[in-house]
């Protein structure tokens, strides 16, 4: 009781990048913190605000003024949008910084920042704190941003550039990732990507670094950083199992689809979910549905309105020709977490960033992948070739290619074998969160050099 009324009186200031998949983490990290005793400030941009809940009543939450319009979002794409978002937050951050180090009764413990908000470690230096890296993607998709930089500064561009001819070859020392599956950008160009990666691997004065990972999925990875880094690296994760998740989605959950899911039959439910940022062109669109009209399995799609790139009519319109409705039911957002615990789901079309990849290997749910951009490309190739519980569809996408993905996964004996190994993953998640497990180990490490 003494040690923890000892750590009432520090404060710990948390930094999130403005996504919805970063935000998430962050949260979940704010909420051990705060369960450990420390009082929680969070800094967030105006852009993508995450209005507070009552249940995140007992943090504070100060803005960080900069005025960059929602448009230049959709002009810049997510990449050069962080790289302009920097840029314009490194003084006001600042500003604010010394504003709370005035007004607040308890002392700053540290800094933690997310690591594609890197102007914050000038301004944390500055100030004498310490300044605690997060990374919300996997240790591996760290070592891979690391990797990109090397080549860059090696042979330039040509090799990172689509139609180098070498995009399936295997990365040296990367097995089994190739050139096409490192997390360049499609939002941006290469030069863009690896100006934003030189600063999000660049440590400065941080203390440690904190990953949202397990060490059953990214050993070797992580062995691979704490050298290279020669600071201390934290896995966590999977941070959504260690603690109750705030709600922090920045889109309203359509609920109704867990009722529809009530109504199923067990694991016959294909779940479908791209993401809060990625689209899809219309006839991408019209052939998965009719893949999935093909296949005769039942599915909960969900499609966030302006998704569907090229349509004049809206998705409602667009896909009630072609969705059976008794089979196929769509929402515009859901209750992931939930949906992904549900007995009627079997597995889960994802594009595979980190969050959603974590969540269903949590609920040993087998995934088909059809990764976008960025680590989404390096996870889904971990979960087809190291975990084996994931199907990458590749290429153009097509109705047949679709129809044959989804019936390997739910009707298949190899969906069966990927269903035993994902409910072992997900056995070994719930263990590494657990006392004495090595996430929650590694999170009280962390927080006694505190």
């Amino acid at each position: 009781m003494e040690k923890k009324n000892l750590a009432m009186r520090r404060r710990v200031v948390l930094v999130p990048a403005p996504a919805q998949g970063h935000i998430t983490p962050m949260m979940q990290l704010a909420r051990a913190l705060h369960f450990k005793g420390f009082a929680i400030t969070v800094a967030q941009t105006k852009f993508n605000y995450l209005n507070p809940s009552t249940d995140l009543s007992d943090f504070q939450f100060v803005t960080i003024p900069e005025t960059l319009p929602e448009s230049e979002f959709n002009n810049l794409g997510p990449g050069r949008f962080m790289v302009k978002l920097a840029k314009e937050c490194h003084v006001s951050f600042k500003e604010l910084l010394g504003q709370l180090l005035v007004s607040e009764e308890e002392e700053i413990a540290c800094v933690i920042y997310d690591e594609f908000m890197y102007f914050v470690e000038p301004a944390v230096t500055e100030f004498k704190l310490r300044n605690v890296i997060l990374s919300t993607t996997s240790a591996s998709a760290f070592v891979c941003r690391f990797v990109v930089c090397k080549l860059y500064a090696k042979d330039g561009l040509a090799q990172l550039k689509e139609g180098s001819g070498r995009e399936e070859e295997l990365v040296p020392e990367l097995d089994p990732i190739r050139y096409k599956d490192l997390p360049v950008s499609a939002f941006a160009s290469v030069e863009y990507s690896v100006e934003l990666f030189k600063n999000t691997c660049y440590k400065g004065t941080a203390s440690s670094v904190i990953i949202n990972t397990v060490r059953c999925l990214d050993m070797s990875s992580l062995e691979w950083l704490q050298q290279e880094l020669e600071i201390p690296v934290y896995p966590i994760g999977p941070l959504h199992m260690a603690v109750t998740a705030p709600p922090t989605s920045l889109l309203e959950e359509n609920v109704s689809c867990i009722e529809w899911l009530n109504i199923q039959r067990s694991s016959s439910v294909i779940y479908i979910s791209l993401g809060s940022i990625n689209s899809m062109e219309t006839k991408e669109a019209l052939e998965m549905a009719s893949g999935l009209v093909s296949s005769n399995q039942n599915f909960l799609w969900v499609i966030r309105p302006g998704s569907i790139r090229g349509s004049e009519m809206s998705e409602e319109e667009l896909f009630s020709k072609m969705i059976t409705l008794d089979r196929g039911y769509i929402v515009k957002w859901a209750p992931q977490k939930q949906v992904l615990a549900h007995s009627a789901v079997g597995a889960f079309w994802s594009h595979c960033g980190w969050n959603s990849t974590l969540e269903s290997l949590g609920e040993g749910v087998p995934m088909i992948c059809r990764p976008f951009t960025a680590d989404q490309k390096g996870n889904a190739r971990y979960l087809e070739c190291v975990w084996k519980v994931g199907i990458q569809v590749e290429g153009e996408l097509e109705r047949g290619a679709v129809e044959r993905a989804v019936k390997r996964l739910m009707v298949d004996d190899e969906g069966i074998e990927m269903k035993r190994r994902a409910l072992s993953l997900k056995e070994k998640l719930k263990a590494s969160v657990l006392a004495a497990g090595s996430s929650h180990n590694s999170l009280n490490d962390f927080i006694n050099t505190l």
